[in-house]
């Protein structure tokens, strides 16, 4: 099943899910949470992401949204997913509180280590 989401009408309203490799429970922590959301409030703003619902669950989230600048949905989505990736990835390793820092920075680089695109971490 392919991975990359398929945007038929690049005005349309859409609802998609993406969820953290292995399904970890990233979101638990409030900073992780507001990093999405200060994304969220970056693309709205920049990139003209129209946010009809969104929802943060501790492995995933939903969200229902369009584009309204007239860029490609996938393409807005796909900087969103990268954005956030990174800025979370750095957060963990810099969180001194982050009692799995170990596990979760070493499951991300596993999970990269099998994907032909990815170098450092797979986050989504």
């Amino acid at each position: 099943m392919s991975r990359n989401y398929k945007f038929l009408n690049p005005e349309g309203l859409y609802f998609i899910s993406f969820a953290a490799v292995g399904w970890l429970d990233v979101f638990t922590r409030n900073e992780y949470k507001d990093l999405f959301l200060d994304s969220l409030r970056f693309c709205q703003k920049e990139k003209g992401l129209e946010i009809h619902a969104w929802c943060i669950m501790s492995s995933h989230v939903h969200l229902v949204f369009r584009s309204i600048k007239g860029q490609k949905p996938e393409l807005l989505i796909g900087d969103l997913k990268r954005f956030t990736s990174r800025a979370i990835v750095k957060a963990i390793g810099e969180n001194p509180r982050e009692s799995r820092k170990e596990f979760l920075l070493d499951f991300f680089r596993k999970e990269a280590a099998k994907s032909s695109n990815v170098t450092h971490y797979q986050f989504w």
